[in-house]
């Protein structure tokens, strides 16, 4: 076997390895996965998440994730919680304490802490007999599973156990508070996330270049040369859209055009984009159809403009 192959097998068993794991941990939830969602649900102060060395890296990923999506979370560092970072932890809040084996010496202080001031916490530990187990309110054992190293010294196993529990506990959070599309959008207004979640009322302009059907054709182009957008939109008497007039209209009726109205040459029923839809549906759209533009339609009257989205707004937001 050559050495490329051999480093897909190690690759291979510790993946099967982990994910076996994985499995051992969805069945192993009970009872107290539940108190543990309710406690920090309770709580009207933040969740704090601590772990010392690789369970300090998953309880910053933790803390992240849960910040993210509605839960007010932040990292303490243990060691640094022994120097006046216990501060950072309030009465209403609650913690959750990592440590694969529950006898982290780092995390001493933090628990006598909790305890003096009756802070809540959840303790996950794969040792139920540990002191982080014995003090916590609430407890996650995590099943007995071999690391992947194969020596039983290297966290990988255990860490990826941790780190799936406290995605389990974000999503559960998440879901019972409705978490939505429109929450997450207004976490991660940057990068492609952001992106990906803006919406056409948040690109669009609402200076709209307008005529109604009985608009001469020499005033429909001062509005088309006035708003810049190379389009104008055509409305009834009563301001609902029923046209548009491009370039490729003006071209096909450049006869006698200065005689005519807007009502005259428009394209009837153009196409349209709610201001609810997403930015990236709209400019989908645009590359679907070969155009630059959409009229924005009124979320509440679906058949009256409220706006006008042009393809480079979307590409200046990194709508892609």
């Amino acid at each position: 076997m050559s050495e490329q192959a051999t480093f897909i097998e190690t690759a291979r068993r510790v993946i099967g390895q982990e994910a076996e794991a994985l499995g051992f941990l969805s069945e192993s939830l009970g009872a107290e996965f539940n108190a543990a969602v309710e406690m920090i649900l309770a709580a009207r102060g933040r969740t704090i998440v601590t772990g010392m060395g690789k369970s300090g890296h998953i309880a910053r990923k933790i803390a992240a994730t849960l910040a993210s999506t509605g839960t007010p979370a932040h990292f303490v560092h243990p060691a640094e919680a022994s120097h006046g970072d216990l501060g950072m932890i309030g009465s209403d809040d609650v913690c959750l304490v990592l440590s694969n084996s529950g006898e982290t010496p780092e995390l001493a202080d933090l628990i006598a802490y909790t305890r003096r001031f009756n802070i809540p916490m959840i303790g996950v530990a794969s040792n139920p007999d540990s002191s982080l187990i014995r003090a916590c309110d609430v407890a996650l054992i995590l099943p007995k599973a071999a690391e992947a190293c194969g020596h039983g010294i290297v966290p990988t196993t255990s860490t990826t156990m941790t780190l799936a529990l406290g995605d389990a506990i974000a999503v559960a959070l998440m879901e019972h508070r409705s978490f939505t599309a429109d929450n997450f959008r207004v976490l991660h207004p940057g990068g492609k996330l952001g992106s990906r979640l803006t919406k056409v009322s948040d690109l669009m302009h609402r200076d709209m270049p307008l005529v109604t059907t009985e608009t001469p054709m020499r005033a429909t182009l001062d509005v088309i040369s006035a708003k810049g957008y190379g389009v104008v939109g055509v409305t009834d008497s009563d301001g609902k859209l029923i046209g548009i007039i491009t370039d490729g209209d003006l071209r096909r009726h450049i006869d006698g055009l200065l005689e005519k109205s807007a009502g005259d040459i428009m394209t009837q029923n153009p196409m349209t984009v709610s201001a609810d839809a997403l930015a990236e549906r709209a400019l989908s759209r645009m590359d679907e159809r070969a155009i630059t533009c959409l009229f924005v339609r009124d979320a509440d009257h679906p058949d009256r403009p409220c706006g006008i989205l042009k393809i480079q707004d979307c590409l200046r937001a990194g709508v892609m």
